[in-house]
């Protein structure tokens, strides 16, 4: 990007596209809708080159296999840029995230965190449920940040612990921490992800991803409570912590976990009263919510420097998922089109009469194409011809909690993941060691995944 400057401006044409489709979902015009489609191939010839070597094998495949059966369809080739715009709603959402980070970080609410996890604390045992629920809540707004930002505290928290020590740890309890807070916010793309493929409603799933959420960590607290209690911080160490105003403290974290529950309350309040998809609502909700928070914080400068230069950044740099979703809406229509999916039918007919084992291999699948690199969401497009036509045997939402548990837990064991990756470069260790330790967390998270969809059946 560097040797074309005007891509740095691509947040503008991108935006267009994305502010004209979010009309155009209020006005429903097919004219609009066409255009949106031919804009859309722009988009796909201009981010292609620019996209990952991954995904452009991923959108390649995709547009491929989607131009084949479209093709066996007998249809009219004019009718493909209306075929394109059907993942345009989860790009546009994708395009909001960053100024919800930006308000995190614009009230200062990460360094607060910080400081809360680094005080006080005699042993690893009682600082892993600690700086595991930090990540945890952190991430619910910071996504990506939230890791990276709890890793660079226990960095400097454990410096006086062993390499190994501490590389176990931090992969132990900021990837898994991270991880749980993906399983029910709202800001998680593949949460919106598989509402979207299932068409079940956010406030339906919100129950049964908080229970897991809180089984998985109650679990894994008892795992790290147990497991580290014999690493002592020396005296020295316990001499060096911060001192800080617990009773400020305390207020800021009450401040961020009641915008948390607000932000969720809007959400469905909103999605419900103007009927309203998940996508949507949230997509409509982020910005002005974020904003009318900086005015209360009294950050709106701070808010608006941070917010800008962020949005401009991550917007400039959707290459890999406007090829992936673009792709992806070509394929999925196509095949729906196609006596293919009779196909798929005919096995799942037979597999329908063991539905815990249908949930528990969805989970595997995720994790198992995770190690190779390929991303949880190109794995719901794979997934999509074959959990479709499940929905007249199998509960979608129980189709929809196993989709998200087992995307999620990709997030701790994929080993050419953008989360393992970077740990593995902040803690100079093999993502492969990281993929190994956190297998037995991906797979209690599939048995509680499994488990819990079984008995919504």
């Amino acid at each position: 990007m560097k040797q074309y400057p005007l891509f740095r401006y691509l947040y503008i044409f991108y935006s267009f596209v994305f502010l004209l489709h979010t009309i155009n979902i209020f006005i429903d015009s097919e004219t609009i809708n066409y255009i949106l489609g031919v804009l859309a191939i722009i988009m796909l010839i201009v981010s292609f080159p620019l996209a990952s070597g991954l995904f452009k094998i991923l959108g390649g495949a995709f547009l491929f296999i989607g131009g084949y059966l479209f093709f066996t369809t007998g249809q009219s080739f004019h009718i493909i840029p209306s075929l394109l715009t059907s993942n345009l709603s989860l790009l546009t959402l994708l395009a909001m995230l960053p100024w919800m980070n930006s308000i995190v970080r614009s009230g200062r609410f990460d360094r607060n965190m910080n400081l809360l996890m680094r005080v006080n604390v005699s042993d690893l045992g009682k600082l892993y449920p600690r700086s595991s629920l930090i990540t945890h809540i952190l991430a619910a707004f910071l996504n990506l940040s939230a890791a990276t930002i709890s890793q660079d505290v226990l960095k400097s928290t454990l410096s006086s612990f062993s390499k190994e020590i501490r590389n176990s740890f931090i992969t132990t309890a900021s990837l898994r921490g991270y991880s749980l807070a993906l399983l029910w916010s709202p800001l998680e793309i593949m949460v919106a992800v598989a509402i979207f493929t299932t068409g079940v409603e956010y406030v339906t799933l919100l129950p049964w991803l908080i229970l897991m959420a809180v089984i998985a960590f109650i679990l894994d607290s008892l795992f790290g409570r147990i497991f580290y209690k014999k690493y002592k911080f020396d005296e020295v160490t316990t001499n060096r912590q911060p001192t800080i105003n617990m009773k400020q403290l305390v207020r800021k974290m009450i401040q961020f976990v009641i915008a948390l529950v607000l932000f969720l309350v809007l959400v469905i309040v909103i999605g419900n009263l103007f009927d309203l998809s998940f996508t949507l609502t949230v997509t409509i909700v982020i910005f002005p919510f974020a904003f009318i928070w900086s005015l209360l914080l009294k950050r709106r400068r701070s808010f608006w420097t941070i917010g800008w230069n962020n949005w401009k950044t991550k917007t400039n740099t959707m290459q890999n998922f406007i090829v992936l979703f673009i792709s992806l809406s070509l394929f999925s229509t196509s095949i729906g089109d196609t006596s293919f999916l009779e196909v798929i039918q005919k096995p799942l007919a037979f597999v329908s009469n063991y539905p815990m084992l249908i949930l528990f291999l969805i989970q595997v699948i995720f994790v198992f194409l995770s190690m190779f690199g390929i991303h949880p969401i190109a794995t719901v497009g794979i997934l999509t011809g074959i959990v479709t036509p499940m929905f007249e045997v199998i509960n979608p939402v129980s189709i929809a909690l196993v989709l998200i548990t087992g995307s999620v837990a990709t997030f701790t064991v994929g080993t050419y993941g953008l989360l393992v990756t970077l740990t593995a470069m902040g803690t100079g260790q093999s993502p492969f060691r990281i993929t190994v330790q956190n297998m037995p967390f991906a797979i209690g998270m599939w048995i509680i995944g499994t488990l819990v969809a079984y008995l919504l059946l």
